[in-house]
C-alpha cells in the first residue's frame, strides 16, 4: 500500500530535484520528473496555475514566457501549453526578490518521492562493451638492412 506523501513534501522534493537537475550532466530524467509530478500534482488540485512570466533566459534572444506554478509553499516555472496563454494572466517580469524556502532533502530520497507519484523510472544505461585497445609493436628490422627494392621504394 502507497503512503501518500504530503503536498510539503512533494513541493520539496521537486525543489531538490529542479535544483539538481540545473546543474547535472544528465538532466533530462530530472526534468521530466519535475513536469510529471507538477502535472500530476495540477491534476490532483494539489498545485495550481499562478499565472505566466517573462522568461529570464529565452530561447533564440526571443520573448518567451513560462508558466508560474505553486506547489505548497514553493514556486516553479514550466513550460506553457497554448491555452495556458489564454486562460492565465501574465504576470510581467519575475521577481528577483523572492527565493522559494530552503530544503533540507537529499536527491536520492527526492527522487524516489517522486518517481513513486510519478511512476517513471530513470533509464537503464547499459555499459559499452570495451574494445580491446590494440597496442603497436613495431617490426622486427635489422638497423642496416631495409626490405625495399630500391631507394625510390
Amino acid at each position: 500500500m502507497k503512503v501518500r506523501k504530503s503536498d510539503s513534501d512533494i513541493a520539496q522534493a521537486i525543489f531538490t530535484v529542479n535544483r539538481h537537475a540545473k546543474t547535472a550532466p544528465d538532466n533530462q530524467y530530472l526534468y521530466s520528473l519535475k513536469k510529471e509530478a507538477l502535472m500530476k500534482m495540477i491534476l490532483q488540485n494539489r498545485a495550481k496555475k499562478i499565472g505566466l512570466h517573462f522568461s529570464k533566459n529565452p530561447r533564440k534572444s526571443q520573448q518567451q514566457s513560462s508558466v508560474l506554478v505553486q506547489c505548497g509553499e514553493y514556486y516553479f516555472h514550466m513550460l506553457p501549453k497554448k491555452e495556458d496563454f489564454e486562460q492565465l494572466d501574465h504576470l510581467g517580469h519575475l521577481d528577483e526578490s523572492y527565493r522559494n524556502p530552503p530544503s533540507r532533502m537529499n536527491l536520492k530520497a527526492a527522487k524516489e518521492i517522486l518517481s513513486e507519484l510519478t511512476g517513471l523510472q530513470p533509464e537503464k544505461k547499459t555499459q559499452p562493451v570495451p574494445t580491446v585497445a590494440k597496442s603497436y609493436t613495431p617490426r622486427q628490422t635489422d638497423r642496416f638492412y631495409t626490405p625495399k627494392k630500391s631507394y625510390f621504394d
